[in-house]
């Protein structure tokens, strides 16, 4: 990763090359967010723009046939990294995610309206068996109520997943930043990551009742969950840290959200929702600071 960083920053070719020709690609559109990020994050907007607007000549040609994601994560990605080199914490950034997610939920929902339909039409098929004999005691405005739910949640879920790899490659351009520039300090910086009690309640209420308000409103539960997910991650990281934990936790960590991802995934949303009620990195901090940075990346 670092060789690739080193390639990107030697100039303004080479960032171009990796940029824009990841974004040409299938499946690498993140990769060139992310690189678009480090350019940004680095040189700033104005001697960044030469060198992004190569990117949105692929991203474009793929919208045109008929594949928007590539184009809303450069942009989105590279809004969220404006925020950041705008020196806005990381909070913020993942609150305004939220909203970056709800844009990609309306754009999915415009342009692939036909297949999400189609699918959430298969997909109320199969609930007699997937609630088995739950079903049966639903009554008909209830069942109505559930199948309208489908297609709305089923979109959210899409554009959560792009909100996760914009905040991922978001994440990486930060890290790859720090690597080059600043040893230590995206892990500082992402290790102090937690979210106000005010924004952590409204998203978990967003997250609850919002599909109460129309069916179109439960998208919002997916793209809530994603800046409560990242929150959570940081706590962990934050907890092994200042604990001297080995890194064996967190591999265990990773290991597990793939295997366990909808037991891990809720589990983390909790964790963040706690956090910002107790603060347990606060609660700890008193305790360990005569004892000195664990890792000198402070």
């Amino acid at each position: 990763m670092r060789a690739l960083a080193e390639f990107i920053m030697r100039g303004r070719v080479q960032a171009t090359l990796i940029v824009a020709g990841c974004a040409a690609l299938p499946f690498l559109f993140w990769l060139s967010a992310a690189a678009g990020c480090l350019v940004l994050l680095r040189r700033g907007p104005r001697d960044a723009l030469s060198i992004l607007s190569w990117a949105l000549l692929p991203a474009l040609a793929w919208w045109f046939m008929g594949e928007p994601r590539t184009l809303m994560v450069l942009l989105g990605t590279l809004g969220l990294a404006m925020l950041l080199r705008a020196g806005q914490p990381w909070y913020r950034v993942l609150l305004v995610s939220v909203a970056l997610g709800v844009v990609y939920g309306v754009v999915l929902g415009t342009v692939f309206r036909e297949p999400i339909g189609a699918m959430a039409q298969e997909l109320e098929k199969l609930l007699p068996q997937i609630l088995s004999g739950l079903y049966d005691k639903l009554s008909d405005v209830e069942r109505a109520r559930l199948g309208a739910l489908i297609a709305p949640v089923l979109t959210g879920l899409i554009a959560a997943l792009m909100q996760v790899v914009s905040v991922l490659s978001l994440i990486l351009g930060r890290y790859w930043q720090a690597l080059l520039y600043n040893p230590g300090g995206f892990a500082s910086e992402f290790r102090s990551i937690r979210l106000p009690l005010g924004p952590a309640l409204l998203l978990l209420a967003c997250m609850l009742v919002g599909p109460n308000f129309g069916p179109q409103m439960a998208m919002l539960t997916p793209l809530c969950s994603v800046a409560l997910f990242f929150a959570g991650l940081a706590l962990i990281h934050g907890l092994v840290a200042k604990k001297r934990l080995a890194k064996f936790w967190l591999v265990g960590l990773y290991v597990t959200l793939l295997l366990f991802m909808q037991l891990i995934y809720p589990l983390l949303v909790v964790l963040a929702i706690v956090d910002s009620l107790i603060d347990f990195r606060g609660r700890l901090a008193p305790k360990d600071a005569d004892k000195g940075s664990a890792d000198g990346e402070g």
